[in-house]
């Protein structure tokens, strides 16, 4: 039903294979078409994000620096990243706004946990989490 644009297949480089695989199966026939915003990140793309709410204007978005407690989006021992973050894309914009879009960000989640369960990769989503609270990021599990 859905197929990624090319943002998305960018943004998918340098992840592990496990989180390409489940990203390629779960958008296929996902409830609602989603876009992949971020995949692997450099120190410096992390400690970006670090700064925001801190050092730059915004609100706190990690409590990870990038270079003294990295990311699950940097890359690891064998060179891969292990996160992803996505958000819906509907009629022809991605929808950051959550509380907005809420309905179809969990929808999105829970297809993507359900096709996670049936190709037994372990993944996880920070929109479960109590803190941080993060709907839009999947991670690979230890």
């Amino acid at each position: 039903m859905y197929k990624f644009g090319s943002r998305s297949l960018n943004n998918l480089k340098g992840v592990h294979p496990n989180m390409v695989r489940l990203m390629n199966e779960s958008i296929k026939d996902s409830p609602y078409d989603f876009t992949i915003t971020e995949g692997l990140r450099t120190a410096k793309r992390q400690n970006e994000l670090y700064q925001q709410g801190r050092a730059k204007p915004g609100i706190k978005v990690t409590s990870l620096d990038g270079y003294n407690k990295k990311s699950n989006h940097q890359a690891k021992s064998d060179a891969y990243g292990y996160a992803v973050d996505l958000y819906p894309y509907i009629n022809g914009s991605v929808r950051v706004e959550y509380e907005r879009y809420k309905k179809e960000t969990n929808a999105i989640a829970e297809h993507i946990l359900s096709t996670a369960k049936r190709l037994g990769i372990k993944v996880e989503c920070g929109g479960y989490w109590k803190s941080p609270f993060d709907p839009p990021h999947f991670e690979l599990k230890k």
